[in-house]
């Protein structure tokens, strides 16, 4: 396969993921990523195509294009859907300060889109005590064991997920675990934990008029009465 079919292959496949995680609710890039291969690539005249691992887009690549299709029809709505779900988790950050919470993801970044959620890391060596702290603050939550493989090994660690105006994810980690930088899934680089002080940084940077008049008026316009 030559350079530019090759190409544009990785082009095609890295927009048909994409499209599957907007349109189609696709959750893992692995999987979009493999759901794209067998739609486009698949059988041609009976015969099946050959590709090289090579050939298929990064996360990066899929990321990239999906943040076009976010910019093509969410463009009006996203800056302040952004700010509004900044202030939803900094509020669940100040409740949950025993934890050491911090933001983490799309929020973090700005790369949300429409049925992103917020993504919050927290700390704690009991897990009965995190929940009777949640009930004592009448939150609506579910419970989750998620897998995570860390350094060829896998391991168990509870998510709890929050009802609220945007859904909230909490992974839970035991607190020996605070300093441990896990790396991104999309460019392999560290990521990058949000304590509060630095979420208030980024709402006065990038949201400063919205800042305001949160401040002084204690309600998000659009989503709360």
């Amino acid at each position: 396969m030559r350079n530019s079919k090759s190409q544009q292959l990785r082009i095609s496949l890295a927009q048909e993921a994409a499209r599957l995680m907007y349109e189609e609710g696709v959750k893992q890039y692995f999987t979009a990523k493999q759901i794209a291969a067998k739609r486009l690539l698949g059988r041609s005249y009976g015969k099946k195509i050959r590709f090289r691992p090579k050939d298929l887009p990064s996360n990066g690549e899929i990321q990239a294009s999906l943040s076009q299709l976010v910019q093509l029809h969410e463009s009006d709505t996203l800056p302040y859907r952004l700010f509004a779900m900044r202030i939803i988790a900094l509020e669940t950050m100040y409740e949950l300060k025993p934890y050491s919470p911090c933001l983490i993801g799309s929020v973090s970044t700005g790369q949300i889109r429409q049925g992103s959620d917020i993504d919050l890391h927290i700390f704690s060596d009991s897990l009965e005590e995190l929940l009777i702290a949640l009930d004592k603050q009448e939150k609506n939550y579910q419970l989750a064991e998620v897998s995570i493989q860390k350094n060829s090994k896998i391991m168990l660690y509870t998510h709890i997920y929050l009802n609220n105006i945007f859904p909230i994810e909490l992974s839970v980690y035991p607190r020996n675990e605070i300093r441990v930088v896990s790396r991104s899934s999309t460019d392999g680089k560290p990521i990058i934990r949000m304590k509060p002080h630095a979420v208030e940084t980024i709402l006065q940077q990038e949201h400063e008029t919205e800042w305001i008049e949160y401040l002084s008026s204690g309600v998000l316009k659009g989503y709360r009465n």
